[in-house]
């Protein structure tokens, strides 16, 4: 048997307010099925879903999202004021660059280049 992914999945406090985040960051309609569940169909990947769980977020992810964009600093500046958080400052390395950064209910991603 081969499975394919059909959506990632975070677990969340307020699904409308963070499908709103992650559509304005990779594009696509943000859609609210109910107040317990949204979800974003962003161009060129998998759907992004959101459940609320009554518990917060206590630990740094064990997975998170690369976003390919040509300037990560540029890209946390953009970010930031639709909620994103920096950690740490930028990485430049023979690979590329990165920033690591935190979404409004502080589950990690990074802004790439490489």
């Amino acid at each position: 048997m081969r499975a394919q992914v059909q959506e990632l999945v975070f677990d969340c406090g307020d699904p409308a307010a963070l499908v709103r985040f992650w559509a304005g960051l990779l594009g696509g309609e943000p859609v609210e099925r109910s107040p317990d569940w949204a979800y974003v169909e962003p161009p060129g990947f998998v759907r992004i879903a959101f459940q609320r769980v009554p518990e917060g977020k206590t630990a740094k992810n064990r997975l998170h999202l690369d976003l390919e964009v040509p300037d990560p600093e540029a890209a946390a500046d953009e970010a930031e004021p639709r909620g994103a958080v920096r950690v740490g400052g930028p990485v430049t390395d023979e690979q590329g660059s990165f920033q690591v950064m935190r979404d409004p209910e502080g589950n990690e991603f990074c802004f790439v280049t490489g």
